[in-house]
């Protein structure tokens, strides 16, 4: 590879990187020459310049006749909370430019050809936090005076790079040549400011979670076609690979992603740690799917602000949130802290606390919102309903999927385990008998209550008051839907029963009181109901990425994180997504994707140890360890 890398031309000069107008469109097309004819490239630049780089390389990544398959660009700048000042990139981007919150945001053009990474942190936390392979990198950050910090960046940009990558530093910075050196970089054409990796050692890497690659191409197969697997069927796409959803309905969306309606939007916790960070990247992704669904497919929804009320009221309740946004850095765009009678202006009802606003929360139609996302992986995705998946089984690198009866439903040598609880199921064969489930999830029981107003009407019962934008708290309440009033919900860890209970009713009529201050003069006998369940983790977060093989990891002496779990090869997860599927499905799915194609996962690589289907692995090592196992 050496032999065939050293005959490209040079790339670019010290000017390229200068603060020139043309230096966008001499990155762009210095990135011509390395992305010819690939199938997948990935840049990380960390000049933002309010979008115009960014938007140059879209422009001749359009206009080139041979280039790549599928681009993706990293941008890593403390500049992107300013916003896109790249008029015509603005004008395409539109409304779906997501307020910068401190996490990852992902954009996708040209139906997922072309995605922006967007990471609003310093450079060294972007290195630090990014989960990707890097084909070429454009840096601007100057080490100054400081050995040992240039040691630092140049190992980072190694641990990121594949062989041959390039990196071209900004005139104005001092790269240290021999911190470069010795992280396996070598000068391109003898000038100081373009290097490639092309170490001549065997480096010393930190365990990380390989793709896994393909030989046979053949289509992903995903299990369930509820909002987990349509979801992934669409990030898959994005990907550029094909996949067979197997669902054992008829149709897809058919159990707890069959109910009339649901909520999506992200949560605020003082202390932000993993579950407040993951919900907040979730529900942005979800924003972006629902305006999608609502906008190009006709889904039932409405995108456009949700409520959630605190338990307690009082001005130094309103304070403390109002500080906590200032303290994290959560722009008003994402989330506003509202006193009630700020509250109760927007959800038309005379409310009693003050509440979280969160401007692109709002409902949706989960079964709407599945067919959205199977109708976006267009033909890269096929359906196959009616035929339970009864077992799965591995010959070498082939997973068979077989129904009760035996026969073969397909075979590929990667599968994506989609199916909420069943998912234990088909797993227990492979886990051992110390630990026959792979992960703790629980299944949680839930009932929703729907009434008709024009039952009430035709009954002379005093009229319902509905809230202009959804309300949730304990329990929510939506807006008028097909001329229903829909709240709920129950939550009943182990409870089995299917049928629609007065018991759950009553329940559902208490916590509207709660939430809206205003009893429901409705007897509980004249609701309707729908009865579902959830499958959730004892720390509340998803189960993502690759199934580890934990036969193996048991074997090991120590395991400190999950990265060095072992792995089933080619079988992945995405299930645990509990009562916030609408919210986290989008997310989870491109995790999932990403982990299977190479892509840079949108998450970081701490908040992706968090939802790692590997962690309770980790967990249970140290458990082991502190007991003298």
């Amino acid at each position: 590879m050496a032999a065939r890398l050293q005959h490209r031309p040079h790339l670019m000069s010290h000017a390229a990187f200068s603060d020139s107008p043309d230096t966008a469109s001499a990155f762009a097309a210095a990135l011509l020459v390395e992305w010819k004819d690939r199938p997948r490239f990935i840049v990380l630049d960390e000049h933002f310049d309010g979008g115009r780089r960014f938007l140059r390389c879209l422009q001749a990544w359009r206009s080139d006749p041979h280039r790549c398959a599928q681009l993706h660009l990293i941008t890593v700048s403390s500049d992107i909370g300013e916003g896109c000042t790249a008029h015509a990139l603005a004008d395409e981007i539109g409304s779906t430019w997501p307020p910068i919150t401190p996490n990852l945001h992902r954009l996708a053009f040209d139906e997922g050809q072309v995605q922006w990474l967007l990471m609003p942190l310093p450079l060294r936390d972007g290195l630090r936090e990014l989960v990707a392979p890097v084909d070429a990198f454009a840096l601007a950050t100057r080490v100054e005076n400081d050995a040992a910090g240039s040691r630092r960046q140049a190992k980072a940009l190694a641990r990121l790079a594949r062989l041959g990558s390039l990196a071209w530093v900004d005139a104005a910075s001092t790269t240290d040549a021999d911190a470069m050196r010795s992280a396996g970089f070598t000068r391109v054409d003898d000038t100081a400011d373009c290097w490639r990796y092309e170490p001549t050692f065997i480096p010393r890497r930190a365990p990380s979670r390989p793709a896994r690659s393909s030989p046979t191409n053949a289509p992903v197969l995903v299990i369930g076609a509820g909002l987990a697997g349509c979801a992934v069927a669409w990030a898959l796409a994005e990907q550029v690979r094909d996949s067979v959803v197997f669902e054992r309905h008829g149709a897809p969306a058919m159990e707890t992603s069959g109910n009339p309606a649901g909520l999506f939007h992200g949560i605020v916790n003082p202390q932000d740690g993993a579950h407040a960070h993951f919900n907040r990247a979730a529900a942005l992704e979800a924003q972006r799917a629902v305006a999608v669904a609502l906008a190009q497919h006709g889904v039932q929804g409405n995108a456009q602000g949700l409520l959630r009320l605190e338990a307690a009221d009082g001005d130094d309740i309103l304070l403390a949130m109002q500080n906590t946004l200032r303290r994290l850095a959560l722009p008003p765009d994402y989330v506003q802290a509202l006193a009630a009678h700020e509250a109760s202006a927007r959800s038309g009802l005379l409310l009693r606390h003050s509440a979280w606003w969160y401007p692109g929360g709002g409902w949706v139609q989960p079964g709407g919102l599945a067919r959205s996302f199977i109708e976006r992986a267009g033909r890269r995705t096929s359906l196959r309903f009616g035929g339970a998946v009864d077992s799965l089984t591995r010959d070498g690198n082939t997973w068979t999927l077989r129904d009760a009866g035996g026969h073969v439903l397909a075979t590929s040598d990667i599968v994506v385990l989609a199916n909420a609880g069943d998912a234990l199921r088909l797993l227990r064969p492979w886990m051992p008998p110390s630990q026959p489930d792979a992960w703790p999830l629980r299944k949680v029981r839930g009932q929703i209550s729907m009434v008709r107003l024009s039952d009430l009407v035709a009954l002379k019962l005093p009229p319902v008051l509905l809230p202009n934008v959804p309300i949730t708290g304990a329990g929510y309440a939506l807006p008028p839907i097909d001329g229903m009033a829909i709240f709920g919900a129950t939550s009943q860890p182990g409870d089995d029963d299917p049928s629609v209970r007065d018991s759950d009713h009553r329940h559902n009529l208490a916590q509207w009181s709660r939430l809206t201050g205003a009893a429901l003069a409705v007897d509980s006998t004249l609701l309707s109901g729908r009865t579902g369940w959830r499958w959730s983790t004892d720390d509340r977060l998803p189960v993502l990425g690759a199934v580890p093989d934990i036969a193996a990891a048991l074997l090991l002496q120590r395991l400190e994180q999950p990265a060095q779990v072992p792995r089933l090869p080619g079988l992945y997860v995405c299930t645990g997504l509990g009562s916030r599927g609408i919210t986290w499905a989008a997310l989870a799915a491109q995790v999932v994707a990403a982990s299977i194609t190479g892509a840079p996962v949108p998450i970081e690589a701490g908040l992706l140890d968090s939802v790692d289907a590997a962690r309770f692995v980790v967990r249970e090592a140290a458990r082991r360890l502190r007991r003298g196992e």
